[in-house]
């Protein structure tokens, strides 16, 4: 059986059960690659329900639950609870649609609890096996930022090296992008989730690109910020800081800090160099089976601290409007007494 599985098993109150819809859950829990199925999890074993589309994949690469065809959901999931005396369901709030909380609550005994916050929970250490994972889909982003820079020159749209980027890592073995790609150059770059255009890149502008891959579900994050030939005072001000920023956060990351430290770390940097205005999003994110995920580098992260075995980006970011953007980002794993980057391209600036 899965260790995830066997985990969430035992957190399980007497008589209650799990059930469980969303892709990256199934996929955490069982192994499955997919969604449109449901997983209920008793204390005593588990059951994969899907339909006739999916039963033969879900035989094939489900770990640790019994595979079940199924015509009707509800009609199965009361005929199990009735099997295993459950009082109680526990099911995802966060993924569950008031409309599909009716229908379920009609044929189960429905809990009000904590489904969310016990994956969630068991889902921020990373194993060995989920490091593995994310530093295969980290190392074809990086063969893919190699690839790019050779194809970047004056007259190229950020659209074109957009899909350029996307076909090479896709052709390399990506099982997909970890999200939309971002290339924005210029003026642009002011946009820090700005959408490729058919604006052509031209010399002494900078380009952010920000993009990654999956790798049997578990995703990479990397952005890089390069110049097309030649860069001003105050551009090269702009990503210095930026990089001594990220410096600093990556200089204090260790277990047992609290989120708001390492953000704080980041932002302190930029606030002194006069570019504080221009930093508005927090200085990382936890990625996995999701690209934005627990913990959060933030000056909202409230309470929560830094654990061995959590892997969180690392990208602070400067956004002048009407003038230029950049932004530099790392993944890393937190260790005892620091942190290890999971990213290996450099961070000095490029200029092709």
């Amino acid at each position: 059986m899965r260790r995830a599985l066997e985990l969430l098993m035992n957190k399980l109150p007497s008589h209650s059960a799990a059930l469980v819809s969303a892709p990256h859950h199934l996929r955490y829990l069982t192994g499955y690659p997919s969604g449109e199925s449901w997983l209920l999890v008793t204390c005593e074993k588990a059951y994969f329900l899907t339909d006739s589309r999916y039963i033969e994949m879900a035989q094939r690469t489900v770990e640790g639950a019994e595979c079940r065809c199924i015509v009707k959901l509800t009609d199965e999931l009361g005929k199990l609870v009735r099997q295993h005396g459950i009082t109680a369901v526990y099911v995802e709030e966060t993924q569950t649609t008031a409309a599909e909380r009716a229908r379920l609550s009609a044929a189960l005994p429905l809990a009000e609890g904590e489904l969310d916050a016990w994956l969630s929970a068991m889902r921020l250490i990373k194993t060995e096996e989920e490091l593995r994972k994310i530093e295969q889909a980290q190392a074809l982003t990086e063969a893919g930022f190699e690839h790019i820079l050779s194809y970047i020159r004056e007259g190229v749209t950020e659209r074109e090296v957009a899909l350029e980027l996307e076909f090479y890592i896709r052709r390399q073995g990506a099982q997909r992008m970890a999200f939309d790609t971002i290339v924005v150059s210029g003026a642009n770059g002011s946009l820090p989730h700005g959408i490729p255009s058919d604006k052509p890149i031209h010399r002494g502008e900078f380009i952010t690109m920000d993009f990654g891959a999956v790798v049997d579900g578990y995703h990479s994050d990397m952005t890089r910020t390069v110049a097309l030939g030649t860069v001003n005072d105050e551009q090269r001000m702009v990503y210095d800081t930026v990089l001594r920023a990220q410096q600093a956060s990556m200089a204090v990351l260790r277990a047992g800090l609290p989120c708001v430290e390492g953000d704080a770390a980041a932002r302190r940097v930029i606030e002194a160099a006069g570019y504080g205005a221009f930093f508005g999003h927090g200085t990382g994110h936890g990625v996995g089976l999701e690209i934005h995920e627990a913990p959060r580098l933030s000056p909202h992260a409230g309470e929560a601290l830094l654990e061995v075995g959590h892997v969180v980006t690392v990208e602070p970011g400067i956004y002048l409007p009407g003038n230029c953007g950049v932004r530099i980002e790392n993944m890393v794993v937190i260790t005892e007494n620091g942190c290890r980057s999971l990213t290996n391209t450099p961070t000095d600036l490029l200029c092709l």
